[in-house]
């Protein structure tokens, strides 16, 4: 970025622009490139936390047939507006899960180019409380035939927090046979908490299937009810709701990952106590 996003871009429509402009300006962050050689596995791992702008860049080339795999942990920076350009080979993959729920604005962003039969999968996690403003940013593009593509994203907002969810798929002309789907489902635990969700369609293919669903809501009643009349303590039974609801975001995250992640949502559900 070299100038100061506005509300009039799509895709800083809900951004915390003040927070960002507090640390603006400041020279580029990092840049790092990583490639994976055709048919090999490799991991991301990364944990982002400091204080000030954590603004880097990562590109990455997964050559044909090749794997990545990892988790981004967004835990703890201030102001973090980090990217990650991914480009899947013919017959490549990634799986990744996002966790996002440190600092005063937290915003990950993905830029995905899916070439034939690279397959994509996303779990994300927002969980955000007092005034934090948490996004998750997606574009995948599939630029080649019968890719695939698969994002779940969670988000569990308590507080003044702001969540946000947007998320672009743009099949070109060239991605016959694509099969693409996106998945938001935000739980509110009270009225001072936002969601927002913003998926996104582009096709100029005529052989596709894609599909994308957004929900916002509060913890179910009558399923704390159940749980409640069977002994299980208020604070105990919303706990259990709650990471029933974050699960199946949660595949293929590591047991110290989501030990943390438990632990966070944990903290967010004690301070809705009264």
């Amino acid at each position: 970025m070299t100038a100061l996003p506005t509300r009039k871009l799509e895709a800083w429509r809900y951004a915390d622009l003040a927070a960002l402009g507090e640390v603006w300006p400041q020279a580029a962050g990092a840049q790092r490139e990583i490639g994976v050689a055709a048919g090999e596995t490799a991991r991301l791992d990364d944990v982002l936390t400091g204080s000030g702008w954590r603004n880097d860049e990562v590109t990455i080339s997964v050559g044909a047939g090749g794997r990545l795999e990892g988790v981004i942990d967004q835990a703890g920076a201030d102001v973090t507006t980090q990217l990650y350009r991914v480009t899947l080979e013919r017959g490549a993959s990634a799986d990744l899960v996002v966790l996002n729920h440190g600092g005063r604005f937290g915003r990950i962003a993905l830029e995905i180019t899916l070439g034939e039969r690279a397959d994509f999968r996303l779990g994300g996690v927002l969980l955000g409380s007092d005034a934090q403003t948490l996004e998750i940013v997606t574009t995948v593009r599939h630029a080649g035939p019968g890719a695939t593509s698969r994002q779940v994203i969670r988000a569990v907002a308590g507080g003044r927090a702001t969540t946000s969810y947007l998320g672009q798929v743009a099949v070109a002309r060239e991605g016959q046979q694509t099969d693409a789907a996106q998945s938001f489902k935000a739980l509110l635990l009270n009225r001072g908490a936002t969601a927002n969700a913003k998926p996104e369609l582009e096709i100029f293919a005529d052989d596709v299937k894609c599909a994308h669903g957004a929900t916002v809501g509060e913890l179910d009643r009558n399923a704390l009810f159940y749980l409640e009349s069977r002994g299980v303590l208020p604070r105990e039974a919303q706990a259990m709701l709650a990471r029933a609801f974050l699960a199946d975001a949660l595949d293929g995250v590591t047991d110290a990952a989501r030990d943390a992640i438990e632990a966070r949502l944990a903290a967010l559900l004690e301070a809705q106590q009264p």
